[in-house]
């Protein structure tokens, strides 16, 4: 069976540069996305790096485009060796300002859409007795934020998805890992970020909060060094490492944070950290 990797969530950011960077490196790659009219740049990048990938419509939301994109790559490639779980979406609001619709839609796709596609795979996997299931967490999956509760929250969730999951399957020499990326400037947080209708609203008792949140988001954004490339190594390292790890932190700020956090006890750890946020948040001067 030929080593073949389904990334999902490719038309920007982390999906498009984990395809191209597998692709490089003789994995065949099938990149899904749910709008193939946002293929282009994929298309464009492929050509010059010399990747060969094959692009595929898969909504992670939709069972039937799960099952076809899953059918073809079994029917060309033999079965699925690699699944990147890697299609999400970004929410920022204080909850009280979030609706349902907003925060069902983030778990949809963050979580349901995630365990949606791995059992469409895992089938194959099992009866091959091999594979790796990869998802594209984050540091907010492991260290919540304000007005990151929608999206944290699906990050959490996915964090204990996946670290049951690789406790089932191991024994069936299937592994799962999880990739955490501290915060990246990638088209996801910046022409794509989500932000609730009600967060942006003056009349928000948050909005002072909310806006000042934004402003600290963006500046550790401006500033953070993780590059798509550096997410795109950790999930190579992933697929080829011959134990690999359940979890890979990418970033030095995440890494010291979720470092501080396992380590230092509760209550240091919450005057500090917390603590220290909160008093930029709410310090009005």
């Amino acid at each position: 069976m030929t080593k073949s990797v389904l990334i999902t969530g490719t038309s920007t950011g982390f999906g498009m540069e984990t395809a191209l960077y597998l692709a490089e490196r003789g994995f065949q790659v099938y990149a899904t996305m749910r709008d193939l009219a946002r293929r282009s740049e994929l298309d464009a990048e492929a050509a010059r790096r010399h990747a060969a990938v094959q692009v595929l419509r898969l909504d992670v939301t939709e069972p039937g485009s799960i099952r076809e994109a899953v059918e073809t790559v079994v029917r060309e490639s033999g079965g699925v060796y690699g699944l990147v779980n890697n299609a999400g979406l970004f929410l920022r609001g204080y909850f009280e300002d979030l609706t349902d619709a907003e925060i069902r839609r983030v778990f949809e796709t963050n979580l349901f859409g995630t365990m949606a596609v791995t059992r469409a795979v895992l089938p194959h996997m099992r009866a091959a007795r091999r594979g790796r299931i990869i998802v594209i967490s984050s540091v907010a999956g492991r260290v919540g934020a304000p007005a990151g509760s929608a999206y944290s929250s699906s990050r959490f969730a996915q964090e204990g998805f996946a670290e049951s999951l690789y406790q089932e399957l191991q024994p069936l020499g299937v592994y799962v890992t999880l990739i955490e990326p501290g915060i990246t400037k990638t088209e996801s947080w910046t022409l794509d970020r989500g932000v609730a209708a009600k967060a942006r609203d003056p009349v928000s008792p948050y909005y002072p909060w909310f806006c000042r949140s934004e402003q600290l988001f963006d500046r550790a954004m401006q500033t953070s060094p993780i590059t798509p490339r550096d997410v795109a190594k950790a999930v190579y390292k992933a697929l080829t490492a011959a134990r690999p790890r359940l979890r890979y932190i990418v970033g030095r700020r995440a890494e010291l944070v979720v470092t501080l956090r396992r380590y230092l006890p509760d209550k240091l750890f919450e005057r500090w950290y917390f603590g220290k946020i909160m008093r930029r948040l709410t310090d009005a001067r």
